[in-house]
């Protein structure tokens, strides 16, 4: 099984990643925990080159290809291999990130993205995906927290950096994914604490 979390900043999907990988470790799961940008040796030089503040320059379609680069490095290395073997994928963040940042944020064509994607990866896609849903704002305040106070690091805020706009149009995007394949999405309110949004998570798990 592929699932994926997806949200804006400081929306706690790292957190709730692991809090459901523990859950299906529990269960008999042999579980991947992983991420993007930054899934393997060559996606972590990727990524300090795509979240450093000091990229900010960085011409968006320049920032789509890096993107997926990353990703196929990432599926050829580590998730085509260990869905093959059965192994369940936890993935922070994956494709529909491209399609929010890149495509509803930057505006770069949504075709061209996906169209990138079907070539390049046989338009792999998750089997559930957790969307965290919460107000920009929150979401921004509770990021910028976690970083003054040193549980994340100074060195990866290019997006946090971006004005409160385009993190709205980041969080318009994520909702329209999710109302297009409702199949496949589970939106979450977010915006309450880690215990409440972990026991409507698990509540997928346990039907």
């Amino acid at each position: 099984m592929f699932i994926t979390f997806e949200g804006i900043e400081g929306s706690g999907k790292t957190t709730q990643l692991k809090q459901v990988a523990g859950f299906l470790r529990k269960k008999g799961h042999e579980c991947i925990i992983t991420r993007e940008p930054g899934g393997t040796k060559i996606g972590e030089k990727i990524r300090a080159i795509l979240l450093n503040p000091a990229s900010k320059g960085m011409d968006p379609l320049t920032e789509l290809l890096l993107y997926t680069a990353d990703r196929v490095q990432h599926v050829k290395e580590l998730l085509e291999p260990s869905l093959a073997a059965g192994k369940t994928v936890l993935c922070d963040r994956y494709f529909d990130a491209t399609l929010v940042y890149q495509g509803y944020a930057r505006g770069l064509d949504i075709e061209l993205i996906e169209r990138l994607h079907g070539v390049l990866l046989a338009d792999l896609r998750p089997d559930i995906t957790f969307l965290l849903d919460l107000r920009p704002e929150a979401g921004l305040s509770r990021a910028w927290a976690q970083i003054n106070n040193g549980n994340r690091t100074g060195r990866e805020t290019r997006f946090e950096k971006e004005a409160l706009s385009f993190h709205e149009k980041v969080r318009s995007g994520y909702l329209a994914l999710a109302h297009r394949e409702p199949a496949r999405f589970r939106i979450i309110d977010a915006s309450r604490n880690i215990d409440e949004v972990q026991k409507d998570i698990l509540k997928v798990f346990r039907l």
